[in-house]
Formats: C-alpha cells, structure tokens, sequence
C-alpha cells in the first residue's frame, strides 16, 4: 500500500491543479516581451508619422513584419494568461465563465485583426 500525505499529493499543484506550466509560460512571454517591445518601438516609431508609402515599405520588410506578427501574438497570449489569472482570483461563478470567454475571445480577435492588417501592409 502506498501512504502519501497531503502535502505529497498537493506538491507542484496550484489551486488549478495546472502545477507550474501557467508560471512558466507567463515568465517565458514575458522575458520575449521585454527583449522583442523595444526593438518593435524603435522600429514602428521610426515609421510613426512617416508618409503612407515609407510605413508600407517599413511593413513590407521581413524583420519589421515578423517583429510586429510576434509583438501581437505573444503579447495577446501574455494578456490573456494575464486577465483569466485575475478574473480566477476575483470573480465566481458563471460571471467568471463568461468574463473568461470574454478576454480570450478579445486577445485572438486584437490578434487576428493585427494580423489581418499586417499582412494587408506586407503584401
């Protein structure tokens, strides 16, 4: 027979019982961030206020396209792990259910909708 205590069963378990994948994930997003956001605002200042033509041969361009593509998903994943830890802290019930379709639903249409743009930019 096999004894485990209660601490034993809980060990790497959060409340979700998710253990440390949701931390991880969040640090990991969160270091790409830092290191991707600034290198985006150099770039997408330098078109800021430029004539149409400048910004869409800026876009046009593979480091700027991909750049920007990966500010939008894997800053839109991050916001999404973000708000549905925040609404599980402070919300119950079927309000929880629904803000939490609510923000995932928000990021992917900010995403796709980046996307759609970008790609209308670079082609």
């Amino acid at each position: 027979m096999r004894y485990l205590t209660p601490r034993k069963r809980a060990e790497g378990k959060g409340a979700g019982h998710a253990g440390t994948e949701h931390h991880w994930s969040m640090t990991v997003s969160a270091v790409g961030l830092a290191f991707l956001v600034p290198l985006w605002l150099y770039i997408f200042g330098k078109a800021l206020g430029a004539p149409r033509d400048v910004v869409l041969d800026t876009f046009a361009r593979p480091l700027p396209a991909i750049l920007t593509a990966l500010v939008l998903v894997v800053g839109m994943r991050h916001f999404a792990m973000g708000a549905t830890t925040m609404i599980e802290d402070y919300a119950r019930g079927t309000t929880r259910k629904m803000l939490i379709i609510f923000v995932i639903s928000l990021s992917w249409v900010i995403a796709a909708t980046g996307l759609f743009a970008l790609a209308r930019m670079a082609l």
